[in-house]
């Protein structure tokens, strides 16, 4: 779409941007067959709401803001084209990975269509780097980056398709009614989208004013509705990477180091492997050896009879404790400035483990590299950086390589990285041959991406009922953002808050997400970084569930200094009322202070981010006989029994998928206060796949779950995909404390405990299962 034309020009995210109309905006008929459209939202999109008096950076500019901004410039090379069976399509030029935003967005075109949303079809988009800035999914921003282009652009096909009919019935267009795909004139004749298609179709493409339907005539948005692919999906027929049929692309497997990250030198078997039952090849890459044959049995067997020598790894001999050594060596000095003599001082230190951020989906692609070409297959959040790494990493020019963005079983951060995509196109290249690469499930807590190791020192002083100061240092080994987030940052430098000035790469992120809610008078939060030879990743909510854990305890702690009721304490010091509203209601769903038996109790948090907020209520149960039950295989311990989250995120496109994104939210948050971590050894992690890294299982999860969607009269809705978290970790790690009448200071909290055999590093992956029905319950 390079002949749409540029137009208009931006000023300040905050202030107002020159209108064109009423709800008017701009966009363009495409020149084809049939009608295609796209939105220019350079002119213009709705004002922001008024800053507090003392807001932090995030109040003022956050990362929505941010990657909002970078994809403006090339909004207008998103279409949405009608097709003469009536139904429309849009390719997405985002991720779907089990968040709900292909039925969203769905629903979106139909609302300003006038369409049934089963006629709507929106699939993925593959890399297009024309988009620069527009392809990537990540920080809660498709919706909200999304909302507005993709409503411009159905407007104004709705818009071209009335000119049309007005033209084919001989009526005025302002008589024409649309409903359902069908344009109807007073006297009853009619015509469907279907027949007007390349009637509307443009011969060249024209600048185009259109309005957007008002919010009191959705009749789609804010309904709930099922998702799009949630009958294949239970039913099996859904297609992902490993569902494809490439010809010739064979099951491929890679043998990797005992230590993490380390490279083989050579093969002392290469022959005897070749000649295990049907293997057909052994190639040597930089992450291991990799192996190819008819079946992925097949290929198990040959990783576990390979016979490598291997180099250093990058952090041989280390361990969780050396680790957290560096750490403290980073961490900044906390400074109270000068306040009254008579101040009391909180002062609290945590510390929070590696985290696999492996998702249900193991890391895997399919790769054809030819010596003029490549193509590639994979589940890719940011496929333009993918598409440039696959075409350094195998010698070509970038547009020598196709890459197609195919559906993720979930990502937490993982798929952001085309680490899987870029290794299948190396082996693809080494092997001559097409590949179906699949990483095993103990290679991904093991070599694959992890959330970083992290401490937290929060100092407060607080006097006659006020809380003067509140100093949070967050201390992190690297997280690794070389996932476009970079460029985003540098390209919309100009717009950035004063206060981000020469800030590294985290540290901008950090600050532009990190936003305590409370009026506490003199609040910073601060990032060191120590440590990159780690594979790390921005997994789910990126530093927030570790940074909100910490502020929530000490809250927890200043509220009981002052003799206050935890919820009073937050309602008396909340700065918004959309905060304290999503606050009020969980107290008042979860009976708040209602009395419980010794060794259980509730914990509230709150979290704002994504331009909403997010309240959570639990109660846990820390009773002997509970944390001393005895499951096969299972990490026991406490449980919660109950957990309430009313989130509000500003206007919502369905409600059903935003309350299983709380849902998924409020799992990851038990997770992360109660039980999963890695554990790092001799320059290894200990896990090896789902049964010994211990996600929330069905013992640990609650029986009583409600989600409350709190009422908005935004018209642009806000983050979702990671709201939940940060607040559910918070709330779990308040309850615990309340409970037991300690205030846990390691995360999670049963990280002392390894229940589990440690699997075998060489070889580095377990022989097939042949037993697996005994295994079941």
């Amino acid at each position: 779409m390079s002949d749409v034309p540029a137009k208009g020009g931006h000023s300040s995210r905050r202030g107002e941007r020159a209108p064109v109309g009423r709800r008017a905006f701009m966009g363009y008929v495409l020149a084809g067959a049939t009608l295609a459209v796209a939105a220019d939202l350079r002119l213009g999109t709705p004002a922001q709401a008024a800053v507090p008096s003392v807001p932090q950076i995030p109040e003022v500019y956050d990362l929505e803001d941010l990657q909002t901004d970078a994809a403006l410039p090339t909004a207008a090379l998103i279409k949405i084209v009608l097709h003469e069976d009536g139904t429309a399509s849009f390719e997405l030029p985002r991720m779907e990975v089990g968040q709900g935003i292909t039925t969203s967005m769905a629903m979106v075109i139909a609302e300003e269509l006038d369409l049934p949303v089963d006629k709507v079809r929106v699939t993925l988009a593959p890399a297009r780097p024309e988009l620069l800035l527009n392809q990537m999914t990540g920080g809660s921003n498709s919706t909200v980056s999304m909302f507005t282009p993709v409503r411009v652009a159905a407007a104004i096909a709705r818009k071209a398709l009335l000119e049309a009919a007005a033209i084919e019935l001989g009526a005025a267009v302002t008589l024409l009614t649309a409903k359902a795909g069908v344009i109807s004139a007073p006297d009853g004749s009619s015509r469907s989208y279907g027949v007007l298609a390349s009637k509307a179709a443009g011969r060249k493409v024209k600048a185009v004013e259109t309005e957007l339907k008002p919010a009191s005539r959705y009749s789609v948005i804010g309904k709930p509705h099922g998702r799009d692919d949630a009958r294949l999906a239970v039913t099996g027929q859904k297609k992902y990477v490993m569902d494809l049929q490439i010809p010739d692309a064979l099951p491929t497997m890679v043998c990797r180091a005992p230590t993490l990250n380390g490279s083989p030198t050579s093969v002392r078997n290469k022959a005897a492997v070749l000649a295990l039952p049907g293997v057909t090849d052994v190639a040597l890459v930089d992450t291991g050896v990799a192996v190819r044959a008819a079946t992925f049995g097949q290929c198990i067997d040959a990783v576990r009879a390979l016979d490598v020598e291997w180099a250093a790894g990058s952090v041989e001999g280390e361990s969780d404790a050396t680790v957290l050594a560096r750490l403290r060596k980073a961490e900044l000095p906390l400074a109270v400035p000068a306040v009254p003599a008579l101040a009391k001082t909180v002062e609290a230190d945590f510390t929070f483990m590696f985290r696999s951020s492996a998702a249900l989906e193991p890391n895997c692609a399919i790769a054809d590299v030819r010596a003029d070409r490549a193509t590639v297959w994979a589940g890719l959040k940011s496929p333009i950086v993918a598409q440039g790494d696959i075409a350094k990493a195998v010698g070509l020019p970038m547009g020598a390589v196709k890459v197609h963005v195919v559906t993720g079983g979930g990502s937490f951060g993982h798929k952001l990285f085309g680490d899987a995509a870029v290794e299948a196109a190396k082996v693809s290249k080494a092997m001559g041959k097409p590949v179906k690469l699949m990483w095993h499930r103990a290679d991904e807590p093991r070599q694959g991406r992890v959330h970083p190791m992290a401490t937290s020192r929060i100092r407060a002083t607080h006097l006659g009922g006020q809380v003067l100061t509140f100093e949070q240092r967050h201390t992190s080994v690297v997280t690794d953002f070389g996932h476009g987030l970079g460029e985003m940052i540098t390209a919309t430098v100009d717009r950035l808050p004063g206060g981000l000035t020469g800030l590294a790469l985290s540290e901008t992120v950090f600050t532009l997400t990190q936003e305590l809610p409370y009026h506490f008078g003199l609040v910073t939060q601060l990032l060191s970084e120590a440590d990159g030879r780690f594979n790390t990743g921005s997994m789910r909510n990126i530093y927030s569930p570790d940074v909100a854990c910490a502020n929530e305890l000490v809250i927890d702690q200043l509220a009981a200094k002052m003799g206050k009721d935890p919820l009073e304490f937050r309602l008396a010091f909340l700065k918004k009322e959309r905060v304290k509203a999503a606050l009020k209601k969980v107290a008042e769903v979860g009976r708040w202070g209602r009395a419980m038996p010794a060794g259980t109790a509730q914990g509230i948090a709150v979290h704002s981010e994504y331009k909403g907020a997010t309240a959570v209520l639990v109660e846990i149960d820390c009773r002997p006989e509970t944390v001393n039950r005895k499951i096969r295989d299972a990490v026991t311990g406490p449980r919660v029994t109950k957990a309430v989250i009313a989130v509000d995120a500003g206007l919502v496109i369905n409600p059903k998928g935003l309350e299983a994104q709380m849902m998924g939210g409020v799992s990851d948050g038990i997770a992360l206060a109660l039980t999963s971590s890695l554990h790092l050894r001799d320059g290894h992690f200990l896990e090896a796949s789902w049964d010994n890294y211990f996600y929330t299982r069905q013992w640990n999860t609650p029986p009583a779950f409600e989600c409350v969607v709190m009422p908005s009269d935004s018209r642009q809705p806000g983050g979702a995909g990671e709201a939940g978290v940060a607040a559910s970790v918070a709330a779990v790690a308040c309850a615990y404390a309340r409970a037991t009448g300690t205030v846990p200071t390691r995360f999670p909290i049963n990280h002392g405990t390894v229940s589990f055999d440690v699997k075998p590093f060489v070889p580095p992956v377990p022989a097939s299962p042949t037993d697996g029905l005994s295994h079941t319950y």
